[in-house]
């Protein structure tokens, strides 16, 4: 699964972690995060992500 980073603070989201304190289960892609979930570290929204090759 592709992990994604947050544009602002650089933080990557890895869909093999998730983000359980932020309700998202491990094994999550991103594509099935809910729209309403924002970056752990910042607060940015899922659209301030991109998607980056590893």
């Amino acid at each position: 699964m592709s992990k994604w980073r947050c544009i602002p603070c650089d933080y990557v989201y890895d869909p093999a972690h998730g983000d359980p304190e932020g309700g998202v289960s491990p094994g999550t892609p991103f594509k099935e995060v809910p729209d309403y979930w924002s970056c752990p570290v910042c607060g940015a929204g899922k659209e301030a992500f991109e998607e980056i090759d590893e």
